[in-house]
């Protein structure tokens, strides 16, 4: 039996879908558990809510964005779990190998060497940057373009792509025991690019100016300084690199994220 967290995200909701259609054994873990259903109310922030007896999988989608020491602790509660219930394989979505220099790297990192160091089988899916994100930052006003990604190109994935590698991983683990896969795409893109073939004009401002423009923006104290590092690496070509362990993982070529940018960036931005 395999059980996803964060099945109310995109991410984990689409990884449990793919192993439906799969025809595997799967539980949907959340916060949120919908009355009646066969969800199993998950919550990272509350261990008495961990019980992951009977599962022999467990894909734990990361907890997402908040201060490194929140995510820490959420993540600590899931490995300590599933070590003390009898979990077999645990799979971990994780950042880009390319991805330290991201604000919220850290945590991620703290968390593979927690699970490397665990008494468990293990799987590091090392998940490029959405397509989604990059449409959404994106963000173009009345035809232009001003996201701060400079010239830099960076090899987004999309979602569904990342969703389906997982659960190709969490149906067969003992073909992916203690691996890591740097799953970004298999050709990065830039901002100008996406401008060009959206018939928008790119004209990026400063880091310095978004940042201003950000922190008056009314989000969260650690957002700014996340989605700053964001820009930053993909204007300076950190995030470029590509591979082929999505395709590998997936048995055939990835998505191109080109649409799923443009399609993403025409709907209204969130972060």
């Amino acid at each position: 039996m395999i059980l996803v967290t964060g099945a109310s995200g995109q991410l984990g909701h689409a990884i449990v879908e793919r192993l439906v259609e799969a025809g595997r054994p799967v539980v949907a873990g959340t916060r949120r558990p919908v009355a009646g259903s066969t969800q199993r109310h998950i919550d990272f922030d509350e261990p008495v809510s961990l019980d992951f007896t009977g599962f022999a999988t467990v894909v734990m989608v990361s907890a997402g964005y908040a201060e490194d020491d929140v995510v820490i602790a959420r993540h600590e509660n899931v490995v300590a779990a599933a070590e003390r219930d009898g979990v077999e394989h645990l799979i971990y979505t994780s950042v880009a190998t390319d991805g330290d220099h991201l604000g919220f790297s850290v945590a991620h990192r703290w968390t593979e060497r927690r699970i490397q160091g665990s008494t468990l089988r293990w799987t590091i899916l090392r998940n490029g940057l959405y397509a989604e994100l990059f449409g959404s930052l994106l963000a173009p006003s009345e035809g232009v373009i001003t996201a701060p990604f400079g010239f830099g190109a960076v090899a987004v994935v999309t979602r569904a792509d990342l969703a389906e590698a997982a659960a190709n991983v969490a149906s067969e683990p003992d073909r992916h025991i203690n691996r890591v896969y740097d799953l970004v795409g298999a050709r990065a893109i830039t901002a100008d690019q996406i401008a060009r073939v959206a018939g928008l004009v790119y004209q990026p401002a400063s880091l310095g100016s978004h940042r201003a423009a950000l922190d008056e923006s009314g989000l969260l104290p650690f957002q700014p300084a996340m989605l700053l590092s964001i820009y930053s690496s993909v204007a300076h070509g950190i995030l470029s690199r590509t591979t082929t362990d999505l395709g590998d993982l997936l048995g055939r070529s990835p998505s191109d994220p080109e649409l799923t940018v443009i399609r993403r960036m025409e709907q209204p931005a969130t972060v």
